[in-house]
């Protein structure tokens, strides 16, 4: 039986840097929140980035503490035995910036004012994020990263590695991606933004912690879950089986998928901020590979290394063939690139829900990626 990684805990380092944006601004000093797992070798080779998505944090895998209900987002894939074995890797997970779980985001404290930046934080790309993440990796003393592994927004960051830092990745494994969301991706989050802006308690981004936009976000949450989910799964899960605790011909009585999307929409509200919601959306909606070249094969011209992509057949968000759009060019310029087209029912969560599905391939290639070190 494969163990897990046990107590850990997140930490955070400081840089007193002003950071360069995609939009022209700077941003700065930042804080990165991160976790470790496994150990760094002598000759520093074994160091694995593990990107999250949307609305993930630095807690991967492990537990904060015996009474912890709940291990790392990832716990099932990272620790000695599993996927990416602690045994052999050096794990990392860092929060992106913007976002709500120790690193700089619009909930942070303002240097300038002295008061949490709220919307006069500045607009992010994944670019940004990432040029972040180098901060980290270079604190850590790491010049080369083994792989750059990550699902949906993590993805993102992966192909940004590999792109803008050809000679510090040796590999990268984007799971459930795409080099720019489609038309309908970002409809999506316009109706979740809207849902929030909508929201009296919202203030235009000045809402007091304590009292957030709650409806707003909880509707903008469930917007976003429809996504992550496909027909089958919900056909599955759901059903069209009506709450039992409802009579069917009450006004106000609800599907079992409706109570479900409330539920999920009313936790979702206890744990993340608004803002950092909207500015990470926005960061998906602007994400574009090719942003600042003169084409996708340009930039993807300059990715090195070898990669192994993954797509899911039922993934209606980032479907397959946007994967398969960056594939084909990767293909064209004769890059060292692996894509699997995974059968599965639960839409863009797959990688979330049934990992054993691409998991032996991901293994396969990093023992053979370890072997050529």
């Amino acid at each position: 039986m494969n163990e897990s990684v046990g107590i850990v805990k997140t930490r955070s380092v400081d840089f007193d840097v002003e950071l360069q944006l995609e939009s022209g601004r700077v941003l700065g000093p930042l804080t990165l929140a991160y976790e470790t797992y496994g150990t760094l070798n002598r000759s520093k080779s074994n160091a694995v980035l593990v990107a999250h998505a949307w609305t993930g944090d630095a807690h991967a895998a492990g537990r904060h503490g015996p009474d912890d209900r709940k291990p790392g987002w990832w716990d099932g894939m990272i620790g000695p035995g599993k996927v990416l074995d602690t045994d052999q890797y050096f794990v990392i997970c860092s929060n992106v910036i913007g976002s709500c779980f120790g690193s700089t985001g619009p909930s942070s404290i303002n240097p300038r004012t002295g008061k949490p930046y709220h919307l006069q934080f500045p607009v992010l790309m994944v670019r940004d994020m990432v040029r972040a993440q180098k901060l980290l990796i270079d604190h850590l003393g790491i010049e080369q990263l083994l792989t750059v592994i990550g699902g949906s927004m993590g993805a993102m960051q992966a192909l940004e590695w590999a792109v803008h830092y050809p000679e510090h990745v040796r590999s990268i494994i984007p799971i459930a991606g795409t080099g720019r969301p489609s038309p309908m991706a970002i409809a999506l989050n316009a109706l979740a933004r809207q849902a929030i802006y909508n929201d009296p308690m919202w203030r235009k981004g000045n809402y007091k912690p304590e009292h957030p936009p709650a409806d707003g976000l909880a509707l903008a949450r469930a917007v976003g879950h429809i996504s992550f989910l496909s027909d089958t799964s919900m056909q599955l899960k759901f059903g069209r089986r009506f709450s039992a605790r409802d009579g069917q011909f009450d006004f106000f009585g609800q599907y079992e998928i409706e109570r479900y999307l409330t539920y999920n929409g009313r936790n979702f509200v206890e744990r993340f901020d608004t803002n950092s919601f909207l500015y990470l959306a926005k960061s998906l909606d602007l994400y574009d590979v090719s942003w600042g070249f003169d084409s996708l094969e340009s930039a993807l011209n300059n990715l090195a290394c070898p990669s192994i992509w993954f797509a899911f057949s039922s993934d209606w968000l980032y479907a397959p063939y946007q994967t398969e759009e960056v594939v084909n060019v990767l293909r064209c310029l004769n890059k060292p690139v692996e894509y699997h087209l995974i059968e599965s029912d639960y839409g863009h969560d797959s990688f979330l829900v049934e990992p054993e599905k691409f998991t032996p391939k991901v293994t396969s290639f990093l023992e053979k990626l370890s072997a050529e070190s």
